[in-house]
């Protein structure tokens, strides 16, 4: 019984580590039918967060011959089986091996598709960027920026062209997870604005709008407000012309985090 208990831990603690505890099953022939099945497969567990056709949306962009994590069918096939550790990228509990592989042989052929034409000028999008839309105060890109948004620097790699258009247009509809946006206000009537960083039942810790950090106690807190659906960003489709709005999609759909 103590040794049955010791295996169970052991094969636990691989789980959660990511470590598959048995051999990889050889793989089947690939062939049309195999991918077609796994399209299904991959619109049914894969394409919520990956987008239609892989190209990305709060997942990233598959439709592409390198990904990063993964450097041949194998490593692809573990990166399905057991997810990601650190990053949204679960485990696929409710796969079968086969079924797993028949993903697989899908996602390798995204690789192989004519990526999507971009819109406009990448580098009058980067002018934009850098300019008119002071994004820099508030994204980090490539070790320097704000930090109030999630960083860009391989947006391209993550997010389709569809996605970050919505993201500009209407970045209520896209909040990237970790980025709930906070006012408290303390017992003394300070008001603190800004985004959570982490929160337990008695503690709060926020970064405000100038970068700064708060660490709260909520027994000191009169107001705590969790502002859901809510976003700091501007819309900038009331900003940018439409060809405008083309060229900085442009240009984000370039940045792969590879320079």
């Amino acid at each position: 019984m103590r040794l049955l208990t010791i295996a169970i831990l052991i094969a636990v603690t691989l789980q959660a580590q990511g470590v598959r505890e048995e051999p990889i099953p050889a793989r089947p022939p690939v062939s049309a039918l195999e991918i077609s099945q796994g399209k299904t497969l991959f619109d049914g567990h894969c394409g919520g967060c990956h987008g239609p056709g892989g190209r990305g949306a709060l997942g990233p962009n598959l439709a592409r011959p390198n990904l990063s994590h993964v450097s041949d069918a194998q490593s692809l096939f573990l990166v399905i089986d057991l997810g990601i550790t650190g990053t949204e990228m679960p485990r696929g509990w409710q796969l079968h091996d086969r079924e797993i592989w028949k993903i697989t042989a899908y996602v390798e052929s995204l690789g192989k598709t004519e990526p999507e034409p971009l819109p406009g000028d990448p580098q009058a999008g980067k002018q934009l960027y850098e300019g008119k839309g002071n994004c820099a105060a508030c994204h980090w890109l490539e070790g320097a920026g704000g930090r109030q948004g999630p960083e860009l620097t391989d947006v391209g790699a993550r997010r389709s062209l569809s996605h970050i258009r919505e993201s500009l247009v209407k970045p209520a509809a896209a909040i990237p997870e970790g980025f709930l946006l906070i006012s408290a206000v303390h017992n003394d009537g300070r008001r603190i604005q800004g985004v959570r960083l982490s929160e337990d039942p008695f503690t709060i810790l926020i970064r405000d709008f100038s970068d700064a950090f708060h660490s709260l106690r909520k027994s000191d807190l009169a107001e705590l407000n969790k502002r859901k659906g809510e976003s700091s960003m501007p819309p900038y489709g009331d900003m940018f012309s439409a060809s405008e709005l083309d060229d900085i999609v442009s240009y984000m759909a370039t940045l792969r985090g590879t320079r």
